[in-house]
């Protein structure tokens, strides 16, 4: 009698164990087709954290990663931008037409190639970006900044968006910063923060380096904004940016003529078998747009009409 008692005691266990087993996947299908419908996807999709590679360096100054804040800090900035999906692809797509121009300048004023990083992080690479505060171009200089550097601003041209006079001035500046600091990541951080600030929180923290510094979260992020940049765009496809060659803005070709008169910049686009809306993208600090006339200048201009023929633009 003991062991039919027994016996039937494990039944109804089961049993019971049973019902619930069953209610709990009723109750995981009915989540799964509250949430999905009937379309449930067969298997998740995977987010993973996006790689950072073993050793790492920004012009030529090597980024600590074995330090946790210093991982975590580029963590931050390299799965924000590897995430922006759209305005990521825009960049790397954008980045090759004026990359060899910008890295070519940056090179002959001996300024590391990677600032060319900076120009992403402020513009998105885009030579006519304008910010709230009133900085334009591809390097956002201010107006008094600009003409500190030698950029002329006035009703018809504004040589913040030249991509190659704006990255002269810019290498100025940088490279003038560099001979204050000592170290390019402190330069990365000047250009938020200016020079004298950076000096200030160095000399008040009792430290000579980036990685050391305690900075107001805006400069602190932007160095490593920069770092993160140039990990995606110089490879795309480990974080996951399959870009066909096809599908790629190609680099402008181009050649220069000096201008030294007032010209109509119509009759010059067709002189040079070009249109004036191609002579606009070649040369987008042109700012009068109301009588498509470029005025004399005491220094002249150069300007960019379509190279034709095989050679590359330099």
């Amino acid at each position: 009698m003991r062991y039919i008692f027994f016996f039937g005691l494990l039944f109804c266990i089961s049993c019971s164990s049973r019902d619930k087993s069953s209610g709990s996947e009723q109750k995981d299908s009915v989540v799964t087709k509250a949430n999905f419908g009937t379309d449930a996807p067969d298997r998740p999709q995977y987010v993973s954290m996006p790689p950072i590679p073993k050793d790492l360096t920004f012009a030529g100054e090597r980024v600590p990663l074995e330090r946790d804040d210093v991982r975590e800090g580029l963590e931050q900035e390299l799965i924000i931008n590897t995430f922006r999906h759209s305005n990521t692809i825009f960049i790397l797509k954008r980045i090759e037409r004026w990359r060899p121009l910008i890295e070519k300048t940056l090179q002959e004023n001996g300024v590391p190639t990677d600032f060319i990083y900076l120009a992403v992080a402020e513009s998105e690479f885009q030579n006519t970006a304008r910010s709230y505060a009133g900085a334009v171009g591809m390097w956002q200089f201010m107006p008094a900044t600009a003409r500190d550097y030698g950029l002329t601003i006035n009703s018809d041209v504004d040589m913040r968006k030249d991509p190659k006079l704006a990255t002269e001035a810019a290498s100025r500046y940088l490279k003038w910063a560099y001979r204050n600091l000592n170290s390019w990541s402190l330069v990365a951080a000047s250009y938020n923060r200016g020079v004298s600030g950076v000096k200030g929180v160095l000399d008040v923290q009792k430290t000579n380096n980036f990685w050391d510094l305690y900075l107001n979260p805006e400069t602190a992020r932007y160095v490593y904004r920069l770092i993160a940049f140039k990990l995606i765009m110089e490879n795309p496809q480990a974080y996951g940016y399959f870009i066909r060659p096809e599908d790629q803005y190609k680099p402008y070709r181009f050649k220069t003529v000096r201008v030294e008169k007032g010209i109509n910049l119509i009759d010059f686009a067709k002189q040079h078998n070009s249109t004036y809306k191609e002579l606009r993208e070649l040369n987008p600090w042109f700012s009068n747009t109301s009588n498509y006339y470029l005025p004399a200048s005491a220094k002249g201009y150069e300007i960019r009409v379509p190279d034709r023929g095989e050679e590359a633009a330099d």
